[in-house]
């Protein structure tokens, strides 16, 4: 297109003078440049993703996600992880920096430890595994709602839709597409107690507000700082928002040094085919 529209230019202008006193060549040269700025992409597509990178570098970035090891809280029923050097699988020796030049570690442990994700399969056979949630769900607008306020009176307090709404009174309405997360101060006892972390009953959602979140405000993922969604061990809410193909990210961080509104959650974790599972890493970016 561009040599056409130069061509076109040599039969119907340079018969006449383009701009009286240029030579020829350089009136064509000066068409050649105008066509070749027509045809440039624009500058601004080139440079928003370097101006945003440039923005989200100057903000504040807050770690949602705990470190764990072989002795930090988890579920009885899955046990304790286990971490060990790994070994040469034909002489059973420890890889050690000295004698081989590195080290690695074997780890050994269930999917759901630690700051985790869990895809819709986990309680879906026929729901999506983590491998297959869309990258675009993976950096959402985060949303922190504060249940703090009512742990004085109820240290178990299961936020409810009351609980929303009153909250959406002061911050307005919750935003669609967009990451809740419950702020209990529980991760606090993570490190400092973590058998009263691992305490039942706990602070964490009423069912009632899951389904509201996305039924009603079309929300595309929640969080907690516990390692269930649900004040007791029924299950309902995890039970629920699972097999409706939403995923969760369990035992957050941090929360407390989150904007109620405004800042952005990023989410990742391994992409293990198939799935059920993985401890993920959570961070926001706050305004």
């Amino acid at each position: 297109m561009r040599d056409t529209l130069i061509a076109l230019f040599d039969a119907r202008i340079y018969g006449e003078p383009f701009m009286p006193g240029f030579t020829s060549s350089l009136s064509k040269s000066l068409v050649a440049f105008v066509i070749a700025l027509a045809f440039a992409p624009p500058a601004h597509a080139q440079s928003d993703l370097a101006r945003a990178y440039k923005i989200i570098q100057s903000k504040k970035f807050v770690d949602l996600t705990h470190s764990f090891g072989p002795q930090t809280p988890v579920w009885s029923g899955f046990g304790q992880a286990k971490f060990s050097p790994a070994a040469d699988p034909k002489t059973h020796e420890p890889y050690t920096i000295a004698k081989d030049g590195f080290r690695t570690t074997y780890y050994e442990m269930a999917g759901q430890y630690g700051t985790h994700v869990d895809p819709p399969a986990h309680f879906d056979d026929k729901g999506i595994t983590m491998d297959e949630i869309p990258l675009k769900q993976m950096i959402l607008p985060l949303i922190v709602l504060d249940s703090t306020p009512y742990l004085a009176k109820d240290p178990n307090h299961a936020f409810s839709v009351e609980d929303l709404k009153a909250w959406e009174k002061k911050h307005g309405r919750v935003p669609r597409g967009s990451f809740v997360a419950l702020r209990t101060d529980m991760y606090k006892d993570w490190d400092k107690d973590p058998e009263r972390f691992k305490r039942a009953p706990f602070p964490a959602w009423a069912f009632e507000t899951i389904k509201f979140l996305y039924e009603q405000r079309g929300v595309t993922a929640t969080g907690h700082e516990a390692m269930d969604t649900d004040t007791t061990d029924k299950m309902d809410s995890e039970t629920w928002l699972l097999q409706h193909g939403h995923y969760q990210i369990e035992v957050m961080a941090n929360l407390d040094q989150v904007p109620p509104k405004g800042a952005v959650i990023v989410v990742t974790w391994p992409k293990v085919r198939k799935g059920l599972g993985f401890p993920a890493r959570a961070f926001a970016i706050v305004p």
